[in-house]
C-alpha cells in the first residue's frame, strides 16, 4: 500500500492510521468546504441541486453534550423515499476490541473517517425503522427507545455513562440535509455531497467517497488531484457535521433552560 498520499501525517500517525485500517470495513474520505466557496464548488463539481434527496438528522445527547465527550452518538433521521433509520456510534473505537459477536453482527459497521489532516475509526449498530418512526417520537407519541432495537439498546447500555437511559436524552435537532450522489467524469468514483442546513441560515457542506481499506491512500491521492485541477479548495479548516450540529442544538436548548 502507498501511503505517499498520506502528507502531514507523522509516522506514529500514519502507523496508527494502518492499524485502524486493517481491523476496519471501510474508509470514508472527507472534506468540509468553507461557506464562502460552497457556491463554487457546486458550480465547478456540474451538481444539479435539485437533485438531492432531502434528509432529516436527530441526535439525542443531554444538554452538556454528555455522550459526545464519552464517545457515544445516538443518531436517527428521517429519508425522502426510504425507512427511517437508526444508529448507536461509538467514536473513537479500536477495532482490536471490538467483541466477535458484534463483528458478526450485520448491522454493525466499522469505519475510518479521513480529513485533510486528521483521522478517527468509528463503530456504528445500526436498525432499519418505518417511515414514520422517527416523527413519532418527534411529536412526543412514542418514547424515545422505540427507536432503537434490543441489540441496540443493549450496547448503549455497555457504553453510554452509567444513569443516563435512552429515554433521558433529549432531541438536538432535527436539521435539513440535502444529499446528492455524482460521478464526476474525470474521476469515475462516485462522490456523496452533503449540505446541512441550519436555522439560523449557516451551512456546512461536506463532500466524500468511501473505498476499501486497502486502496485508501490511492483512491485519497486520485481524489485530491480531482478537486485540485476542479479548482476546488482542500485547505480550508475542516468542521465534522456531527460536532457541529450538536454543538449548535445544545446551545439553543441551554438557552432555553435546557428544555
Amino acid at each position: 500500500m502507498s501511503t505517499a498520499a498520506a502528507p502531514g501525517f507523522t509516522g506514529e500517525q500514519l502507523a496508527e492510521l494502518l492499524a485502524l485500517l486493517a481491523g476496519s470495513d471501510s474508509v470514508e474520505l472527507k472534506l468540509t468546504v468553507p461557506e464562502s466557496h460552497q457556491r463554487s464548488t457546486v458550480t465547478a463539481l456540474g451538481v444539479d441541486p435539485l437533485e438531492a434527496q432531502i434528509r432529516q438528522v436527530v441526535f439525542f445527547d443531554t444538554p452538556d453534550l454528555t455522550l459526545y465527550q464519552h464517545g457515544v452518538v445516538v443518531r436517527a433521521r428521517r429519508i425522502q423515499g426510504k425507512g427511517d433509520d437508526s444508529a448507536v456510534k461509538l467514536r473513537p473505537v479500536d477495532p482490536g476490541k471490538v467483541p466477535d459477536r458484534l463483528r458478526r453482527n450485520a448491522a454493525f459497521r466499522i469505519e475510518v473517517d479521513a480529513l485533510p489532516g486528521g483521522f478517527v475509526c468509528s463503530g456504528a449498530l445500526k436498525g432499519a425503522l418505518r417511515p414514520t418512526d422517527v416523527r413519532a417520537v418527534l411529536a412526543g407519541e412514542r418514547p424515545l427507545r422505540k427507536l432503537f432495537s434490543k441489540e441496540q439498546r443493549a450496547f448503549y447500555a455497555e457504553h453510554a455513562p452509567a444513569g443516563i437511559g435512552l429515554d433521558d436524552l433529549l432531541v438536538l435537532g432535527p436539521i435539513f440535509v440535502l444529499k446528492v450522489r455524482y460521478t464526476p467524469p474525470q474521476l469515475a468514483r462516485r462522490l456523496v455531497g452533503e449540505m446541512w442546513l441550519y436555522p439560523d441560515g449557516s451551512r456546512v457542506l461536506e463532500l466524500s467517497t468511501r473505498c476499501a481499506t486497502h486502496e485508501a491512500f490511492q483512491v485519497a491521492a486520485e481524489t485530491r488531484a480531482f478537486l485540485a485541477r476542479t479548482g476546488i479548495d482542500v485547505s480550508g479548516e475542516q468542521e465534522t457535521k456531527t460536532r457541529k450540529a450538536l454543538e449548535y442544538f445544545a446551545a439553543a436548548l441551554q438557552a432555553n433552560g435546557g428544555r
